[in-house]
This record gives structure tokens, sequence and C-alpha cells, in this order.
């Protein structure tokens, strides 16, 4: 399996910006024009866009709808979007104005038959984003935590037709300190869809990690790389050639 990278771009206030911890208060502006953002990601040779709205995952509903539209009308590339898409309506709404694929996180754990009756509706555009605090899935943009593991959501989730799981170690989001390849891996190992490993990427040797793990572990699909690449930590040239 071939290994895909994600460059993030997390919206809040209609901003590009990137969190300690999913911590709103400990949020870095790295850019006022989300659009010119995808932009440069889709220039430097990245296939695909990961897009969160902050603000929508602590809300329970969309709200950097002009920021995302502004992404979408900028790139060619496919765009995956998570972040406040609690119902099949929005759903929709977003797989219309554009969206490749849709994220559901909190919806997935707090609603798991949504998740079984968008996959079928549409087949492909579906992801689950689990993010993790200690091994359990946190919700609410991270500001609930469930008593729900990581593991146990994904094995719910697996024959749901949906396209890939989004595996987010908290603790590490943001931080630089290297993918939890551990816990991703023995995710991946237990269950049939794509695992797509989220939080702590710092620097190419994390790239070289994740494709030594993923020629050991079945399912270990991608990455997503956030801050690491804003501060130049991680150049785009060198981290889509080691892929």
């Amino acid at each position: 399996m071939s290994l895909t990278l994600y460059p993030a771009i997390d919206l809040k206030d209609g901003a590009c910006v990137r969190l300690k911890r999913g911590e709103m208060d400990q949020a870095t502006v790295y850019g006022t024009d989300p659009g010119a953002q995808a932009l440069a990601w889709q220039h430097a040779g990245f296939a695909w866009v990961h897009v969160v709205d902050l603000n929508g995952a602590f809300a329970g509903r969309p709200v950097n709808g002009q920021a995302v539209r502004d992404i979408l009308a900028a790139v060619t590339i496919p765009v995956q979007l998570g972040g406040g898409i609690r119902d099949m309506a929005g759903i929709e709404d977003w797989l219309t104005a554009g969206i490749s694929r849709v994220i559901l996180g909190s919806a997935a754990a707090k609603n798991p038959a949504l998740v079984h009756e968008a996959a079928r509706e549409f087949p492909g555009q579906i992801v689950v984003g689990i993010d993790a605090k200690a091994g359990y899935v946190a919700t609410e943009g991270w500001a609930e935590t469930s008593l729900l593991t990581a593991a146990d959501l994904s094995l719910r989730m697996q024959d749901a037709g949906i396209a890939a799981i989004i595996y987010t170690d908290i603790a590490r989001d943001g931080m630089k300190t290297g993918l939890n390849l551990a816990e991703t891996a023995e995710l991946a190992d237990r269950i049939s869809v794509p695992v797509i490993a989220s939080g702590g990427f710092a620097g190419i040797a994390d790239i070289m990690a994740l494709k030594s793990a993923a020629a050991k572990t079945h399912n270990l699909a991608g990455a997503i790389i956030g801050r690491a690449l804003y501060d130049g930590s991680i150049d785009p040239a060198e981290a889509l050639a080691a892929c």
C-alpha cells in the first residue's frame, strides 16, 4: 500500500492555525488566507488537503464555511473535511459543494448509526476520525473524553463501509514529539480499513519511521502533517520523495 501524506489546514476564526493538544487558547496563526495555503500545498505536490473546522468541532455545527469554500475554489486536488458535521444534511451539503471525503468524529462515537447510513449513501466518501486521550475517545473538539476506547470504536466502525480511519494521539498533536506509531500500527493490524496516523510529526525521521512501519503493518495508509510543515521542520519535497 502506498503512503499518502495529508497537509493539514486547521481553521479557527477563518485563519489557518495549529493548536497544541487541541487547546484553542494555544493557537498559532500561520496565515489568514486558507485558499492560498491550500494552493501552496497543491503546488508543493501533495495529492490531498486535510481540513478541520476547529470552531465547528466545538460548536457542533459548521462555522468556517466560507474558508472551506475558498479552499475548494482554490485547488483541484481532493479535500477531506471534518469538524462540526453531525447529520446527513450536513454531510450531503459538503459533498455536493465539492468536498471529496467527510470526516465524522464526535458523531461516530455518539451516533454510530449515522456513520453506517452515510457510508451506505456515499460509498468511499466517509472517514471516521478517532481522537484518543490515553487510549479513550475524545469528542466535542476534544473537550470531552468518553468511556469508549479507540480500539473498541475502530472495531465497531470497520464494517460500516467507511473509506478510512484517522487515528490522532491528542497528547502528541501539535507537540512535534513524533508519531505514536506503536498504537497506530497496532490499531491498523486489528481492523480491515486503512488507518491514517495523526499527531506529533517532528521531522523527516518520522516519515522514514512511518514508511518502515507501513512495510510491516497491515492497512497503515499514511499520515497527516501539520505544525512541522508550517514551521519548516519538514520540507514538502523531501517528505514526498521519502514516501
